[in-house]
């Protein structure tokens, strides 16, 4: 048996970190997935494009450069409903986007809140997990037989993943209910605003 666990993370750098770690103790890069807002621009798209064009359908619009070896190789940049431009990497994103790998996935999961639901977190946490990354922070799953999951939990956690269910009663008390996939992204002076409530870097 195996299950998926998944944590969000202020920092990208630090979601980074946690994702290589799970690689470095074993876990398949093909098992670990990771969506970051890119607002902040990180990342550029290997060839220009409009990617606000692309929202609606969370079409890929190109490559990240600069992720040339390890983990970085598989990182992709693309739009997601509700969240606009990311860097992403695993099936996670695929499904978020509607996108094709392969085989065709993600048509019926309802867009980040399905592929998080899918995956078996509650709706509710699913709502928090996908505000995060709309508000600038990174989101960590990982895919792991039951016997290594205390060793993936201990990796996540050692990277002190925020907790959602506080953070999801501070969106609750700023009169936030839900993701709503057609709200317009947030912008980077957005972002700095949540990172300054939250005491995260804004560093990249």
């Amino acid at each position: 048996m195996s299950r998926t666990l998944t944590c969000l993370y202020d920092d990208y750098d630090v979601a980074l970190e946690t994702a290589r770690d799970l690689e470095a103790g074993g876990v398949p890069t093909g098992d670990i997935s990771l969506i970051a807002n890119n607002a902040e621009n990180r990342y550029a798209p290997a060839a220009a494009a409009d990617t606000t064009a692309h929202a609606g359908t969370g079409a890929g619009v190109g490559s990240v450069l600069g992720g040339s070896v390890g983990l970085l190789a598989g990182l992709g940049f693309l739009a997601v409903p509700g969240i606009g431009p990311v860097v992403g990497l695993g099936w996670l994103v695929a499904t978020a986007v509607g996108a094709v790998t392969g085989a065709a996935v993600g048509a019926a999961t309802g867009g980040m809140i399905g592929s998080l639901t899918e995956t078996g977190v509650t709706e509710a946490d699913a709502n928090v997990y996908a505000e995060g990354v709309r508000r600038g922070g990174t989101l960590v799953s990982v895919r792991i037989p039951d016997a290594m999951a205390r060793e993936a939990e201990a990796i996540l956690y050692r990277h002190h993943p925020v907790d959602v269910r506080v953070r999801g009663d501070a969106y609750r008390s700023g009169g936030w209910t839900r993701f709503d996939e057609t709200a317009p992204p947030y912008g980077l002076s957005d972002i700095e605003r949540e990172r300054a409530l939250y005491g995260a870097s804004l560093e990249p």
